[in-house]
């Protein structure tokens, strides 16, 4: 599918997200029973996803103190971090399916809410209060509950939410315009609340290891598709949006073996990584705390303002690529911001003598918190 033709796929899914049409697949109806026969095989082979346990990392990520008091983050005039006294934690929310909750490692501090959590902090010299409440096996639909989870007290709106979903939906069979509408929805509900959002979209389910022709392709372009509509969604919202790819692309393609976990579904503890350092720079960016020269499109990295069905489509098929709102109209509607940002390495929190103990005891704490969350 060409660039062209998949953002035009791509508007037409989004605006039958938006008007309540549900005809258009995410595969096409004559692939519909090839794809579910091979998936079958390819669940049969990976099986099934593996250990649904995850590791709890839920708590407060960063130094909770400097000189004595909670460390915050605001620029001065050369637009460097400098330390504020005073200020809560920052809020991070992360929602979606079991590549958001952290399934297939082992350690709190492997999980992708962790290693962005402990990124943040470090980028804005504040601490972050982590709250995951994605849900294994989850599609979209399951936005609604978790959103609710996450509002649910007024007084602690998150100030940024994570949201990583869409690889159910397209093994599930999902129409692609329900589940742009439910995400959609799950977008405006958090913006509306007053925190940012950031969607990783679709990963490229066409690597997995297991699965052989013709699902791989079938895959391949069932992902990057929802993935672009996906895109249009979010941004439409007030969102921003970091191609996902890579976490199930080419890096893991060309080295499966340290890349995927044991079940060769889920990312390893490599692949979270892989995946917490391409989004990390749009987190950061989204509150303020990327610095102001590199909000700027740098032509020499194909960055630049399109119409938002076109980034979309252009993002789909380059990992890593962030698509945020620009102008509100165009000559061929509205129009985006497509970045290419330099990722930030991230690496796993160091673990505390406290958890050290727990996880001695048996604890399923967290083990990467400095503190508990209330």
């Amino acid at each position: 599918m060409t660039g062209m033709s998949r953002a035009r796929t791509a508007r037409r899914i989004a605006a039958g997200a938006a008007y309540g049409g549900g005809g258009i697949g995410l595969a096409g109806a004559a692939a519909v029973g090839l794809l579910v026969a091979e998936m079958q095989l390819a669940k049969r082979q990976v099986g099934n996803g593996g250990d649904p346990h995850v590791p709890v990392a839920d708590g407060i990520y960063g130094s909770p103190h400097t000189g004595g008091t909670t460390a915050a983050f605001s620029r001065d005039t050369a637009g460097h971090a400098r330390a504020l006294p005073g200020e809560e934690p920052l809020r991070l929310l992360v929602l979606g399916d079991s590549t958001a909750a952290g399934q297939g490692v082992h350690r709190a501090g492997q999980t992708p809410g962790a290693l962005l959590a402990s990124g943040l902090a470090a980028v804005a010299e504040r601490p972050v209060e982590l709250r995951n409440v994605a849900l294994p096996g989850a599609q979209s639909d399951d936005l609604d509950r978790q959103v609710s989870l996450a509002l649910a007290d007024p007084a602690r709106v998150p100030d940024v939410c994570v949201i990583m979903i869409g690889a159910n939906d397209v093994t599930h069979r999902m129409p692609a315009t329900r589940s742009v509408r439910h995400l959609s929805a799950a977008v405006r509900r958090l913006r509306t609340a007053g925190a940012e959002v950031v969607v990783g979209t679709c990963p490229d389910l066409g690597t997995i290891e297991p699965v052989q022709q013709p699902l791989r392709w079938l895959a391949r372009r069932a992902s990057r598709q929802l993935a672009a509509a996906q895109t249009i969604g979010a941004v439409e919202q007030g969102g921003r949006t970091v191609s996902l790819g890579d976490l199930l692309g080419p890096e893991f393609e060309a080295n499966p073996r340290a890349l995927f976990g044991p079940d060769h579904y889920h990312p390893s503890a490599e692949g979270y990584a892989t995946a917490a350092m391409a989004v990390l720079p749009t987190v950061c960016a989204s509150l303020g705390l990327w610095p102001a020269e590199e909000e700027r499109p740098d032509a020499s990295r194909r960055e630049g303002f399109l119409p938002v069905a076109r980034a979309a489509a252009e993002a789909a098929e380059e990992a890593g690529t962030e698509v945020t709102a620009a102008m509100p109209t165009g000559p061929r509607g509205p129009w985006a911001l497509l970045k290419r940002r330099r990722r930030r390495r991230v690496t796993e929190p160091a673990v505390t003598e406290e958890a050290v103990t727990e996880e001695a005891a048996g604890s399923t704490a967290a083990e990467s918190t400095v503190r508990s969350l209330p």
